[in-house]
C-alpha cells in the first residue's frame, strides 16, 4: 500500500470495570451510560444550520439556493466539513425533502467545526462548492466556509470567556512582498501600552494557502490565549499572527513585521522576549530562522513543519547557547509531515541540538485540532519556566518512519494499532470521484471521505478511529461497489464490508474478539418456514454448552430489521462477539440465542410453529415461557411485539429496539402483564426515523397499563451503533427472575 495524499486541513483542500458497573446498574433500569449526552452548542449566524438537540445539528439548504449556486438541478448535495474521524474532512449527504435538502448529524464532540456545501452535477460528475450567501463570512481565505463551536468540558480551554484580551489588526509595509500587509495582534487582559517593562512577543505564522486571520477564524487562537491568560498559565505577552507568504522570510519577519509591531505595541526588542512558531510552511520558516538567525528568538515552535537543511555541530552549539526552547509538534501518521518530523528530530539529535519533542498527537493529523493543542502547550512554555519538559499526556514518541505495506499485498483495509486505517482499490479506473462511505461519523452517522488516485489505485488513510465495529462501501461517481480486497461478507448488503478497530468504549469492549477458548459456537440451523421454503438461522451456544444437560437452556430469539436477514446480527451487529464478551465477564446467564429469518411471513406463527419448534428439536433449549425471550430491531421489534400481543406468556422477556406499533385494541393486557417478566424498549435519539413511533408505542403502553421499561435514548440514528448498545444493555436483564 501507499500513504494517501490527503485533502488537507480544511474542507476544500480502566473501562472494563466501568462497563460491568453500568450493565449491573442497567439491569435495575438506570442505563446511566446510554443516557449520556454532550453539552449544548451555540450555532453560528448561518440560517441553514440549526441545533434541534444537544450537540445534534441539522443542515437545511433551500433547493432554490442550490440552483442559484450551481446553475442546474444537482445529482447530489452534501455538506463538507471536519466531521470525520480525527476531525478529517468528510461529506454528509443531504436528502431532498420538499423544497429543501436536509441532513442531521451528531451528537458532535465539543470543539470548533467548519463546513461548506457541495453539489455534484449529473453526467459530468463536476463538484461545485458553495456557501450560504446570507451567512456572515467566517474564513477570509475560504469564503464558502461557515463555522460553529460546540461547547463542552473537553473544549473549555478554547471557549469564549469574559475578561479576555483584545484582538486588533496591524497594517504594515512589506518590502519583501512590495505591498501593504496585515497581521492580527492579540494583547493580553490588562495590556498597558505605557508599562515600563515591555511585553514579550510571540509570532505565529500561517501555512501556505492560509491567511493571517485563520489562527483566529479556524484555530480559535484568541479564545485559547484568553483562557490561558485568565487562568494564569501564560506569561502576559503580545501574540502576532502573520502571513508568511514569501520566500524572503528573514526580510519579512525581522526587517518588516517586527519593527512595525514594536512601533505600534509595547513589546520588547530583547531576544529573550521573542518567540516564533508556525504551521506547516510557517513552521519551516521558524526553523529556518532558528538556523539562519540564531539567537533572534529565544523560543521556536514547529507545528507539522519540515526542515531539510543540515545543521553543523558548531551551529548546534550556537543554537543551544542562544535559544531557550526548541519544541517540535506533529499529528499522528496521517499528518503529511509525520515522516519529515521523524527525520527532523533525528537530524537535531545527530547535530546535538537541544530540543523537546511533543511526540505525535495520536488523535489527529494535520488539522486544526492538532495545532490548537500545540499552541496551548507551546504558549505555556515560553517566557517562563515550564517545569515539565516531556510530551503532552497520551502523545507517542516519534521513533521510526511510518511505512505501509506495498500496494496489493494485504487485505483491506489495513488497520494499525493506533486506530489509523488505510483503504485501497483498483476499481473505478475512469472515475472522477471515489469515496469510502462508512458509519464512522458521530454516533454511527454515515459519512463519505474522498479517496485519492495513486497510480492505478485509489487510496485513503484516515484516523484515528474510535474503537468499535465499522461497515462501509465504496462509491465511484455515485456508483456503489464492494471492496473486493476485504473478505468479509454481508448477505443482505452485497456492497458492504466490515472491519473492527480495537480501542476503549462500550462498543469496542463488547464487539471485540475474545480468546478462542472463551468463544461460543455459531451454527446454522435449517428449518421449514410456514411459507413452505427452507430457511436458515444462526444459533449461538455458550462455550460450556451441554446438549445433554438435564435443565434446558433459556433461549433468546433475536430478530433483524427490514431489508436485512437472518445473518445480519452476526455479520454486521457482531452479536456473537457481544455474547462472548458478556459470557467471559459473567454478566449474562448461560443461554442460547437463535437468529431467524423474519422476512415475508406472519411472524407470530413463524416463530411459534417453525423457529421455536426446530430450535427445541435440535438444541437443548427451554419451551417454558419463563425461560424464553424474543427481541428485535426495527421490523424485528414489531415482530417481537406482535408475538407478545398474540401469545402472552409464551416469551417472558421481550426487547424492542427502534420500536414501533401500538398496543392492539384486542390485546389481553392482564395476560401480558402476568406472563411477561420484562418488556424493555430502546430507541436512538430523534435522528432515528422510528423515534416518534417509539414514543407513540410507549404512550400506548402507558395508556393501556402494559408493564414496561423505557430506557433512556441512545444517541444516534437508526443504525447498528444504536442496536449494538441496546443489545449490550438488554442481555444482562434476561432470565434473572425465577
Amino acid at each position: 500500500m501507499v500513504i494517501t495524499t490527503r485533502r488537507g486541513a480544511g474542507p476544500v483542500h480502566g473501562m472494563r470495570r466501568g462497563v460491568v458497573a453500568v450493565l449491573t446498574a442497567s439491569a435495575m433500569g438506570s442505563c446511566a451510560l446510554l443516557a449520556a449526552q454532550p453539552a449544548a452548542a451555540a450555532v453560528s449566524g448561518d440560517p441553514w444550520v440549526s441545533e434541534p438537540g444537544d450537540g445534534v445539528y441539522r443542515f437545511t439548504v433551500p433547493n432554490s439556493a442550490v440552483l442559484d449556486a450551481v446553475g442546474t438541478a444537482p445529482a447530489t448535495v452534501r455538506v463538507e466539513g471536519n466531521f470525520g474521524p480525527g476531525h478529517d474532512s468528510s461529506l454528509l449527504s443531504l436528502d431532498r425533502n420538499g423544497t429543501n435538502w436536509v441532513a442531521t448529524l451528531g451528537p458532535l464532540e465539543p470543539g470548533q467545526y467548519h463546513f461548506q456545501y457541495e453539489a455534484t452535477i449529473a453526467g459530468s460528475e463536476e463538484e461545485i462548492q458553495f456557501g450560504n450567501p446570507d451567512a456572515p463570512q467566517a474564513v477570509t481565505s475560504q469564503p464558502n466556509l461557515s463555522t460553529f463551536f460546540v461547547d463542552g468540558a473537553e473544549a473549555d480551554w478554547m471557549s469564549d470567556v469574559e475578561g479576555g484580551g483584545e484582538l486588533s489588526t496591524l497594517t504594515y509595509r512589506s518590502n519583501a512582498a512590495h505591498a501593504e500587509r496585515s497581521a492580527q495582534v492579540w494583547t493580553p487582559p490588562g495590556y498597558d501600552a505605557a508599562r515600563a517593562d515591555a511585553y514579550p512577543v510571540l509570532y505565529l505564522l500561517a501555512d501556505s494557502g492560509q491567511s493571517y486571520k485563520e489562527w483566529t477564524e479556524l484555530g480559535r487562537a484568541s479564545q485559547i490565549l484568553d483562557n490561558l491568560a485568565i487562568d494564569g498559565e501564560i506569561e502576559p505577552m503580545v501574540v502576532v499572527m502573520a502571513d508568511g507568504e514569501t520566500s524572503k522570510v528573514k526580510q519579512e519577519i525581522l526587517n518588516n513585521l517586527a519593527p512595525a509591531v514594536r512601533a505600534d505595541y509595547n513589546v520588547s526588542s530583547d531576544a529573550a522576549d521573542q518567540a516564533i512558531a508556525g504551521i506547516g510552511r510557517g513552521a519551516t520558516q521558524a526553523l529556518e530562522l532558528l538556523v539562519s538567525d540564531t539567537g533572534k528568538f529565544s523560543s521556536v515552535g514547529s507545528f507539522s513543519g519540515t526542515f531539510t537543511g543540515k545543521i553543523s555541530n558548531g551551529k548546534a552549539k550556537q543554537i543551544n547557547s542562544r535559544t531557550d526552547l526548541v519544541r517540535i509538534y506533529t499529528g499522528n501518521v496521517t499528518d503529511h509531515s509525520y515522516n519529515d518530523n521523524v527525520a527532523l528530530t533525528a537530524e537535531l539529535d545527530k547535530a546535538g541540538v537541544e530540543f523537546e519533542s511533543d511526540g505525535s498527537n495520536p488523535d489527529h493529523g494535520d488539522v486544526w485540532e492538532t495545532w490548537q493543542e500545540a499552541l496551548r502547550d507551546f504558549s505555556t512554555r515560553i517566557f517562563q519556566d515550564a517545569g515539565d519538559h516531556g510530551m503532552s499526556e497520551g502523545h507517542v514518541a516519534l521513533a521510526t518512519e511510518h511505512v505501509l505495506p506495498e500496494p496489493g499485498t494485504t487485505p483491506t483495509p489495513w488497520i494499525e494499532e493506533n486506530g489509523v486505517v488505510t483503504f485501497e482499490t483498483t476499481k473505478f479506473p475512469d472515475a472522477k470521484n471515489v469515496n469510502v462511505w462508512a458509519n464512522w461519523g458521530p454516533s454511527g452517522n454515515w459519512l463519505r471521505i474522498p479517496m485519492v488516485r495513486e497510480g492505478d489505485r485509489w487510496t485513503l488513510t484516515v484516523g484515528a478511529l474510535q474503537g468499535g465495529s465499522y461497515y462501509y462501501r465504496l462509491t465511484g461517481d455515485r456508483v456503489d461497489a464492494k471492496d473486493e480486497g476485504n473478505p468479509t461478507v454481508v448477505n443482505s448488503e452485497p456492497n458492504w464490508s466490515t472491519f473492527y478497530v480495537d480501542g476503549e468504549g462500550l462498543r469496542a469492549e463488547f464487539t471485540k474478539d475474545v480468546a478462542p477458548e472463551q468463544r461460543g459456537d455459531v451454527a446454522v440451523m435449517e428449518y421449514d418456514s410456514i411459507s413452505g421454503a427452507k430457511r436458515q438461522a444462526y444459533v449461538w451456544t455458550p462455550p460450556n454448552y451441554d446438549a445433554n444437560r438435564a435443565e434446558p437452556y433459556p433461549v433468546l430469539y433475536l430478530q433483524h430489521g427490514g431489508g436485512q436477514t437472518w445473518s445480519d446480527w452476526i455479520q454486521v451487529g457482531r452479536a456473537a462477539q457481544i455474547l462472548d464478551n458478556h459470557h467471559a465477564r459473567g454478566t449474562i446467564a448461560d443461554m442460547v440465542v437463535v437468529m431467524g429469518n423474519g422476512n415475508g411471513v406472519d411472524f407470530p406463527r413463524e416463530i411459534t410453529e417453525a423457529i421455536t419448534t426446530t430450535a427445541e428439536a435440535q438444541f437443548n433449549v427451554s419451551s417454558d415461557g419463563a425461560h424464553r425471550a424474543v427481541a428485535g430491531l426495527s421490523m424485528g421489534s414489531g415482530h417481537a411485539l406482535s408475538t407478545l400481543w398474540a401469545h402472552p406468556g409464551e416469551f417472558g422477556y421481550v426487547g424492542a429496539f427502534s420500536a414501533f406499533g401500538n398496543v392492539p385494541a384486542n390485546a389481553d393486557v392482564q395476560a401480558i402483564n402476568e406472563g411477561t417478566k420484562l418488556l424493555s424498549i430502546y430507541t436512538g435519539d430523534f435522528q432515528d426515523f422510528t423515534y416518534q413511533n417509539t414514543l407513540s408505542l410507549v404512550g400506548s403502553l402507558k395508556n393501556r397499563g402494559v408493564n414496561h421499561e423505557f430506557n433512556p435514548e441512545i444517541p444516534g440514528p437508526h443504525s447498528w451503533d444504536v442496536w449494538q448498545k441496546a443489545l449490550i444493555d438488554f442481555l444482562p436483564k434476561l432470565f434473572t427472575v425465577d
